[in-house]
């Protein structure tokens, strides 16, 4: 029988800041992971150069049926806290846009760090290692492992979502919390491209690879950043940002043009330029092809002066007031993140700890705490992780 002070149930983000960080102060920590390697998400994100924090990330940017939650780790965490830990360990970084901090190198660098944090304050890992079953003790728990029986004090469930099965993502955290009497609450994919099947599919597939500036807005939530087309449909970080707060059947409005009022802009071209045609004015604001394929679909591209200003006003609204209904979205496959999960009413703001099973902790992406593209996740990882190890 193995018996230890800390098992933490997964080796990513959030796993590896909790154990690092309780190791650190003494604890004795086993840190399990199923999959082959440690922190598979880390290293495929941000395009292989790991997104791996946002200077600005504050509740605000946290959807969650208990916004309130994340508060008290965020604020006792900050993107301050791991940007000082990065260049303590000389990881060079950069900003790209938005707050949004990469590194300079590969997504390898940052997992590096934090095998190297764990392996300096004594984290005992164990890779390809699935928990079979977990019971309640008087004095903690038992699991059942392939290493053999753990006993421990303190449990942390650090699994993750369903986003990116092939990573290893599976539901055994949301089976942990509804054993120990939480409610897990409706998971549904978030951060995630959509899909079209209606007539909208054959210019999507025209475009792909094409990316545009504009404002996606769905359910009181809006975007300013860049769309692509894709052959399955719409993607992109502004597409990305706004499928986390759509649901099927929902319109999502694109404007296509942000910083111009179409209108006026449109009108200003018939005077300045009667003779030149439609597609070559757009031309002006999207590339070529498809400035072309927008006059082709949606309109008939014809000299600016033929058009009557009702067709003017039209052709203002369609680009600027884009209507989209996607047929749905890529799904679990494709998703960065998972919304909904174990219910945040049950566990404790301050500590992670559950509400319903003392000694047993939730941290990361299992909660229900989601956050926006651009390293919000990841600092949500690392402050809900360094919350918990203050005390497990």
């Amino acid at each position: 029988m193995r018996s230890t002070d800390v098992v933490i149930i997964g080796a990513g983000a959030a796993g590896l800041m909790c154990a690092m960080t309780a190791a650190a102060r003494g604890r004795r920590v086993l840190l399990l992971e199923h999959a082959n390697k440690p922190g598979k998400k880390i290293l495929m994100s941000g395009g292989g150069r790991c997104n791996f924090t946002n200077m600005y990330a504050e509740p605000a940017n946290f959807s969650s049926q208990n916004p309130h939650f994340c508060k008290s780790a965020l604020a006792r965490y900050t993107p301050w806290d791991f940007i000082a830990l990065v260049e303590r360990h000389g990881v060079p970084y950069h900003e790209k846009k938005l707050g949004q901090l990469f590194c300079d190198n590969k997504s390898k660098d940052i997992l590096a760090m934090l095998l190297r944090e764990c392996d300096d304050a004594g984290v005992e890992l164990h890779l390809k290692t699935p928990v079979q079953e977990i019971e309640k003790t008087d004095t903690g728990y038992l699991l059942s492992t392939t290493i053999g029986p753990v006993e421990t004090q303190s449990l942390v469930v650090a699994t993750g979502g369903l986003s990116i099965p092939t990573m290893g993502a599976t539901g055994f955290g949301y089976d942990v919390a509804c054993q120990f009497g939480h409610t897990v609450l409706d998971t549904r994919a978030g951060l995630v491209p959509f899909t079209i099947t209606d007539r909208l599919k054959e210019l999507c597939t025209e475009l792909s690879g094409t990316s545009a500036d504009c404002v996606a807005a769905c359910n009181g939530e809006s975007f300013r950043e860049n769309l692509l087309f894709t052959h399955r449909g719409l993607s992109g970080p502004a597409i990305l940002q706004i499928s986390s707060f759509w649901r099927p059947g929902d319109a999502v409005r694109i404007d296509l043009l942000p910083d111009r009022d179409a209108l006026e802009w449109l009108q200003d071209q018939q005077t300045a330029r009667p003779d030149s045609e439609l597609r070559t004015v757009l031309s002006e604001a999207f590339t070529k092809k498809m400035a072309g394929l927008l006059a082709e679909h949606w309109f008939t591209s014809q000299p600016m002066k033929r058009y009557t200003p009702a067709d003017l006003r039209e052709i203002a609204d369609r680009l600027t007031d884009w209507r989209v209904v996607p047929a749905g979205t890529e799904g679990y496959r494709t998703a960065e993140v998972t919304l909904g999960g174990v219910d945040t009413r049950d566990v404790s703001s301050k500590t992670m700890e559950s509400r319903k099973s003392p000694g047993l902790y939730f941290i990361g992406e299992v909660l229900d705490v989601t956050g926006h593209l651009g390293g919000f996740n990841f600092q949500w990882a690392w402050a809900s992780g360094h919350a918990a190890a203050q005390v497990v």
